[in-house]
């Protein structure tokens, strides 16, 4: 199973749309997963209805129609990977003990919020994964997204990728 890993796209205020290789990459996903701060909903409905199957959930820019049509927290299990998709963890320092608490029926936790790539595994074994940003780096050399694979029941194959 192929998985498209977004956060941060603010579109249509740091981008009028997602880069064409982003949207190249949603058609190839069985599923895409949004970590929130999608600003408009207008890319909510377009990737609603172009991706196979989305999981996401709202970020902190995120308005109350955004958060009226989909969760704080989503949850999802994939070929037996437990996933969550959230905005915030949090300030880095610390973010492996506190997610762990906070997550742990979790086997891979996704989320957004800081436009930095980020890619742990905890003690516990949780692994944090940020995709990013594909149309604002900020501090960033690069906008980014990833990719990953699920197959027998684990993650594989998750790719950062630069836009």
């Amino acid at each position: 199973m192929r998985l498209l890993l977004l956060a941060d796209t603010h579109v249509p205020v740091r981008a009028r749309d997602l880069p064409a290789r982003v949207w190249e990459e949603v058609d190839r996903a069985d599923v895409v997963l949004h970590a929130g701060d999608w600003v408009d909903v207008a890319l909510f409905d377009a990737l609603s209805e172009r991706a196979a199957r989305l999981v996401a959930c709202w970020g902190n820019n995120d308005g109350a129609e955004l958060r009226g049509r989909m969760p704080e927290t989503a949850r999802v299990t994939l070929e037996d990977v437990r996933f969550t998709v959230v905005h915030e963890t949090g300030a880095s320092a610390g973010r492996d003990r506190r997610m762990s608490a906070a997550y742990p029926d979790t086997d891979v936790l996704v989320f957004g919020h800081s436009h930095i790539p980020w890619d742990t595994t905890t003690a516990t074994g949780l692994r944090l994964l940020n995709p990013g940003s594909p149309t604002d780096r900020r501090r960033q050399p690069f906008c980014t997204f990833m990719t990953a694979t699920v197959a027998a029941g684990a993650l594989d194959e998750v790719a950062l990728h630069r836009l």
